[in-house]
């Protein structure tokens, strides 16, 4: 890593050959407990349906409630269109905006897993809350009266909101890292298993849209027919099932370590491009500084293919002529690696531009 003829070219076929044979998988995952794990006894399809029922169930509560919410606010708590609207545009966009939060803590702080679980029962919780505010009478303003409608008092609203926005604070934590933790659990240094790794995320977004169905059809009708209380008690019933799923298949996934947040890296990619803002990005990504280990320098991370997504960040990793003469490349402000970059990129394209994007149709 002295020089630039040093560096290493990133993992362009993404494949370690003299690990894939092994017992243990390539890509630096461990179990519950920081041991290395069996490929034969961990990840892969077997650890695939609890998180895919997760993200069913947890869609199908989110949908149960979004889908209707106007019409439930205009009903029962006797609010006008454009407060009921800007109430529930306002809750909507909370829940696009939280997945930075959960996105954060996981990358940095808690992993995958444990930002799930967390959040989960957050979202449990709220769940739970908005059930009872459509259940107990206490909690809900008298039905109207001829024209007359009671408005609701401050501490129905509290009850109300309270499991609404610990609902939005919950999916903040679980959306930015259930596809993430699925992936996971295929490792990308065996051919075999990063081919079944894209079948995963089709069935990944199947669950989504079954979960979307049930919610926008079935559960619409109960609330409309049978009752507010159980319109709301049967999605939290089912995010109870999520969660208990969830942590049923325990023993069987593939964790990867927190390695740092990702916020510090990007500051640092983002200077570093802004001090080489006028050297030229090399066609052959291969010349980018990297270190020439097949591991990432990034804990509990692993090397990602070069993109050419935000090539202009690239130049972040351009060792530059005071760099390759002085033989200093200690300054992580003026020079980062090239596997860093891509992390960068995954993150803002993953995280960031996936949300803004979505709470731009929003508006």
């Amino acid at each position: 890593m002295g020089t630039q003829t040093e560096a290493t070219p990133l993992l362009e076929d993404g494949v370690l050959e003299d690990e894939n044979s092994g017992l243990y998988t390539g890509d630096g995952s461990v179990d519950i407990k920081g041991n290395p794990v069996l490929k034969s006894e961990t990840g892969n399809w077997r650890a695939c349906p609890f998180i895919l029922g997760n993200e069913c169930c947890e869609r199908l509560a989110y949908y149960g409630i979004a889908t209707n919410l106007v019409t439930y606010l205009t009903t029962k708590l006797h609010e006008g269109n454009v407060s009921a609207a800007r109430n529930v545009t306002t809750w909507a966009g909370t829940c696009y905006l939280t997945p930075l939060i959960g996105a954060v803590l996981a990358d940095a702080y808690w992993g995958r897993y444990w930002t799930i679980a967390t959040f989960s029962t957050i979202y449990f919780i709220g769940m739970c809350t908005l059930t009872l505010s459509a259940s107990v009478p206490a909690f809900k303003p008298p039905e109207c009266m001829d024209s007359v409608c009671p408005a609701a008092t401050p501490a129905q609203y509290v009850i109300l909101f309270l499991g609404l926005y610990l609902i939005a604070l919950g999916t903040g934590g679980i959306k930015p890292c259930v596809s993430s933790f699925g992936a996971d659990q295929f490792d990308d240094t065996d051919p075999k298993e990063r081919v079944k790794k894209g079948s995963f995320f089709n069935w990944f977004y199947f669950s989504i849209n079954i979960g979307a169905l049930i919610s926008s059809s079935l559960i619409v009708w109960i609330q409309e027919n049978a009752g507010w209380g159980l319109g709301f008690g049967i999605p939290a019933l089912f995010m109870g099932i999520a969660i208990a799923s969830f942590f049923f298949g325990t023993p069987l996934y593939r964790f990867q370590k927190p390695g740092g947040s990702p916020l510090t890296r990007m500051c640092q990619v983002l200077v570093a491009a802004f001090h080489k803002w006028n050297l030229s990005v090399p066609e052959d990504s291969t010349l980018l500084y990297e270190t020439p280990d097949k591991s990432s320098a990034i804990e509990g991370s692993r090397k990602l293919l070069h993109t050419d997504e935000l090539r202009c960040l690239d130049k972040a990793a351009v060792v530059s002529d005071a760099e390759l003469k002085t033989g200093d490349y200690s300054n992580t402000l003026r020079l980062c690696l090239g596997s860093q970059i891509q992390k960068v990129i995954h993150f803002f394209l993953n995280y960031v531009l996936r949300q803004t994007d979505a709470l731009t149709k929003l508006l």
